[in-house]
């Protein structure tokens, strides 16, 4: 499962406009017009569908159910992918 919280570099409790904010700056730091890397569009569309399901109140809550019980299930996954988003955000 992907980690949108760390892909925007925000907390799970972040309210709706630190998420646009975050969103914002993510989206121009990885906007393919403006960053000349290879991976930068993939980064971007990363960011938007992050973005979409976060700014939604329903898929939001739905994105938070499914993150709760994918830990209990399988903790390790959700832990790795959560600290190399951490790791990441980081390094940028």
């Amino acid at each position: 499962m992907k980690d949108y919280y760390g892909l925007l570099g925000v907390a799970p409790d972040a309210s709706h406009e630190l998420i646009k904010t975050a969103y914002r700056r993510k989206a121009a730091q990885f906007h393919p017009d403006r960053n000349p890397d290879a991976d930068a569009a993939g980064k971007f569309r990363a960011v938007q569908e992050a973005y979409e399901t976060l700014a939604d109140v329903e898929r939001r809550k739905a994105y938070d159910e499914t993150r709760r019980s994918s830990l209990i299930d399988d903790p390790l996954a959700v832990a790795r992918e959560i600290w190399s988003n951490y790791l990441g955000n980081m390094q940028k």
